[in-house]
């Protein structure tokens, strides 16, 4: 196994990775974001103004992503495995 596959093995995974954390990520930053707006316009500053929606948000996009995610995944691992025997210089 020569260095160039190993840095395409780990670009490939660090992609999947920032796919996979996007729609939740952002999510997570949209709602913040939101939230901390609405807090400098009234002037509150409660903690758990800003916690409760994010999570509630989060848990909903892991549900409408989630199918998504763990089929990126699953095609990602079946890649890797299928590309075991030419790594090992088998084929």
């Amino acid at each position: 196994m020569d260095t160039n596959a190993v840095l395409d093995i780990g670009l490939q995974g660090l992609w999947v990775a920032a796919k996979l954390s996007a729609p939740v990520l952002l999510t997570a930053l949209a709602i913040g974001f939101a939230v901390s707006l609405v807090q400098s316009i009234t002037q509150i500053q409660e903690v758990t103004l800003s916690f409760v929606p994010k999570a509630v948000g989060v848990a909903i996009a892991l549900l409408v992503c989630g199918h998504w995610m763990i089929s990126e995944m699953v095609a990602f691992t079946q890649e890797l495995f299928a590309r075991i025997p030419s790594l090992l210089g088998g084929g």
